[in-house]
Formats: C-alpha cells, sequence, structure tokens
C-alpha cells in the first residue's frame, strides 16, 4: 500500500464545467443576414418569398408533412443532415454551398440546389408547425439559420 493519506483526502473535486456548442451560436444568425445580404439568385428568392408570404398569412398553425424518404436520400446524396441535427455554422455553411450551386453551369447541380432549398423550406415548416423547436433542448438550432436566411432575402431584395 503506497498510498499517502494525504493523496487520499486530497483528490481533485470534479468542477462544473458549462460546455459550450461553438457551433450554435446565436452570434452566427449575423452570418445568415449577411448570406442573404450578398448576391443571392433568383430561385432562392422566390422560395423565400413563397415562404414568407405563407408565414405571414397561415403563421403554421396547420400541421406540414415531414419530409419523405426520397427527400431523405437526396439530402443524403450531398451529405446534408436533418434539419433537427444541423448546427447554425453548418447550416451556413450549406445556404453558402446552396447559392454556388444555383449559379452552377451543369444543369443539374443547379436544378439539386433548388430542390435542397425546398426540403430545408418543408422541414422548417414542419419543425415550426409542431412547436417542437420551442419546446425541446434536442433540437439544434440550424433551422434558426434558414429562417434568417429567408426572411432576410425578402428584405434585401424586394
Amino acid at each position: 500500500m503506497n498510498n499517502k493519506l494525504e493523496d487520499i483526502f486530497n483528490k481533485k473535486k470534479p468542477t462544473l464545467t458549462i460546455s459550450l456548442n461553438s457551433d450554435d451560436l446565436r452570434s452566427d444568425l449575423e452570418t445568415s443576414m449577411l448570406l442573404a445580404k450578398s448576391f443571392v439568385p433568383y430561385s432562392h428568392r422566390r422560395i423565400a418569398d413563397n415562404y414568407v408570404l405563407l408565414r405571414r398569412i397561415f403563421s403554421f398553425q396547420i400541421v406540414q408533412p415531414r419530409i419523405s424518404k426520397v427527400e431523405e436520400a437526396m439530402l443524403s446524396r450531398y451529405y446534408f443532415d436533418t434539419l433537427e441535427n444541423t448546427t447554425i455554422s453548418k447550416a451556413n455553411s450549406e445556404i453558402a454551398q446552396l447559392k454556388e450551386w444555383a449559379t452552377s453551369t451543369d444543369d443539374n447541380l443547379r436544378t439539386d440546389s433548388e430542390e435542397l432549398l425546398k426540403i430545408r423550406v418543408k422541414e422548417l415548416k414542419f419543425m415550426l408547425s409542431e412547436n417542437y423547436t420551442h419546446t425541446s433542448n434536442e433540437v439544434l438550432k440550424g433551422y434558426q439559420a434558414i429562417e434568417t436566411y429567408l426572411t432576410s432575402v425578402t428584405k434585401y431584395y424586394k
């Protein structure tokens, strides 16, 4: 027994540390607004206008459908996760990537970019209609970046 009496009683006490997820800071929402302020493709403007118009009229009180398995497969084909599992910084990088793809010379990539944004809007509508995002801490905050981007696009491009 090589244990000293001091070592037994002077063990380090566990300290309480607050783990701050650096990918989910509210200050990253400013990046979403800046993405909306810089060049935005016409397809993104059209989708954002439709979203904001429906949001003002209905406020998503009606239950919206979940995304289908085909839409989930399309998200996974481009290595996108569902919106529930996306952080704000990841959502911002996805928005920037979708903006770049929307102006691509490849027709398939352009149409897929538009379809991916429509899927994101559909996910956002579902999350807001279920009111799941406001009552649960299990959901990451990527949906706020998408919502900020869509509402900011309509402000800057009227």
